[in-house]
């Protein structure tokens, strides 16, 4: 596959260089596009500010993202990164955790977090005249956060209904069976909340160990978009983390996350019985990671195989068959793998059909590819969930804040484009071929004896 960035035709491709390699407090505009200007600034201690000033819009989105996620923990850490992402808003030296939600409240705003494998983020979403409290709020929480023991104590209740809430849901629990059955005992197999046992044994001392050592300014990335002026960004965010010494040293910005991590062998069978009405399952293979070239490629075969209602399994399985209500691909990339699966939740006595209507799929798509009418439909709704998903200001925040963390640059929307209108027929059946011929790995969840045999699945 060619690369998008240096021939297809009317797009940017002059580099702008990282912020390892920028002085600390200089400011760089990394892209100019339709109105919009995205800026980056490195401050002391290795912390980037990077904005994108939206034109037209009175709103404005403001996010931290934190180089930690569950990947990073130890088998007894499992779920600290989660866990500590509750408790930051449990209280700072300045604010209460009633505080704390009472400000973004008291002006209609919205603030949340949540914790990935790779990665977790503090958001703020408010009235553009509003934005320094949002700053102010949410890097108080991240950098002055009290951990005190008796909140780590109380929050461990919360977080035990959390995971029960998804042992209650076989929708959400087949994935995490499928990613333990897919990268078995590793950080990426591990769930994210943790388990009840690692959550029962975490103590105030470990939590706070943890903050200590992945909270750290060269490990985040501060992000705003909407109705901003970078300067005064810029300004809020020094003041906010200044006063507790996060700007301290010359420390340069972390590398983005590498690594040569290896799926384990295929063709592991993960089946958990429950008494459900439904049968969940997940059948799937490794993938790609998200700096292949080649997750364009995928992208396009995601959407026509099983990312909308006229995809293949939609129609097979659904609309012909009638054999399921939800079925629907997936691919999720990390920094050094990923995966490639199919979800699909129907009664138990269809299980089998299900499972043999989707090998057969799969089996067609990797022997023959797309037909250039899936390849154009698949191509249409990458393309319309990219530009239709960055109409709002928290959509563009993620993006320049993700870009910044995890890749240490960013692509211009017309460079993404280019990138899918480049996807021909025939690299599609390349990762298809690739992908798709290795024995895939099984996870389901139903109402079955503890002997049912799914092997022939995976076969």
């Amino acid at each position: 596959m060619t690369n998008p960035r240096t021939n297809a035709p009317g797009t940017r491709h002059s580099r702008v260089p990282g912020a390892r390699e920028q002085a600390p407090g200089s400011t760089r505009t990394l892209l100019v596009e339709d109105g919009a200007r995205v800026r980056r600034t490195v401050l002391p201690g290795g912390l980037r500010v990077v904005t994108e000033n939206v034109p037209g819009v009175r709103s404005a989105s403001f996010g931290i993202w934190v180089g930690v996620g569950s990947r990073d923990e130890t088998p007894a850490q499992a779920g600290a990164a989660h866990y500590l992402e509750h408790l930051l808003f449990k209280g700072t030296a300045r604010r209460s955790a009633l505080d704390i939600s009472a400000a973004l409240d008291a002006v209609g705003g919205e603030m949340n977090a949540f914790t990935s494998k790779e990665y977790t983020c503090f958001y703020a979403r408010v009235l553009d005249v509003d934005l320094p409290l949002a700053v102010d709020v949410v890097s108080d929480l991240v950098t002055s956060a009290l951990l005190r023991a008796n909140d780590v104590d109380s929050e461990r209740d919360v977080i035990l209904e959390e995971i029960a809430m998804r042992d209650d849901d076989p929708g959400d629990l087949v994935h995490e069976e499928f990613a333990d059955a897919m990268f078995g005992p590793t950080p990426l197999g591990r769930p994210i909340l943790g388990t009840v046992d690692t959550i029962a044994a975490i103590t105030p001392r470990a939590i706070r160990g943890f903050y200590q050592r992945r909270y750290r300014p060269e490990s985040m990335v501060v992000a705003a978009a909407g109705n901003v002026d970078h300067a005064t960004v810029v300004r809020l965010v020094r003041k906010a983390f200044g006063a507790g010494g996060f700007l301290d040293g010359d420390t340069a910005p972390a590398l983005p996350r590498a690594g040569a991590f290896r799926t384990r062998g295929a063709g592991d069978v993960r089946v958990l019985t429950k008494t459900t009405e439904q049968a969940n399952v997940v059948l799937g293979v490794p993938g790609l990671s998200r700096e292949d070239d080649r997750r364009f490629a995928l992208g396009v075969l995601n959407s026509a195989l099983g990312g909308g209602m006229s995809s293949r399994l939609f129609q097979e399985i659904r609309e012909k068959r009638g054999l399921a209500y939800s079925v629907f691909s997936f691919a999720s990339h990390y920094a050094d793998t990923g995966m490639f699966g199919v979800y699909a939740g129907c009664m138990p006595k269809k299980v089998d059909e299900v499972l043999g209507i989707t090998r057969d799929e799969l089996a067609k798509v990797a022997a023959r590819g797309l037909t250039d009418e899936e390849l154009s439909r698949g191509k249409g709704q990458v393309r319309g969930g990219l530009v239709l998903g960055l109409e709002d200001t928290g959509s563009r925040m993620s993006r320049i804040g993700k870009a910044e963390l995890l890749a240490g640059e960013l692509w211009s929307i017309a460079d993404v484009l280019a990138a899918i209108d480049a996807v021909t027929i025939d690299d599609v059946r390349e990762i298809a071929g690739e992908l798709l011929e290795t024995t895939p790995t099984l996870a389901v969840i139903g109402p079955f004896d503890a002997d049912r045999d799914f092997s022939s699945a995976v076969a």
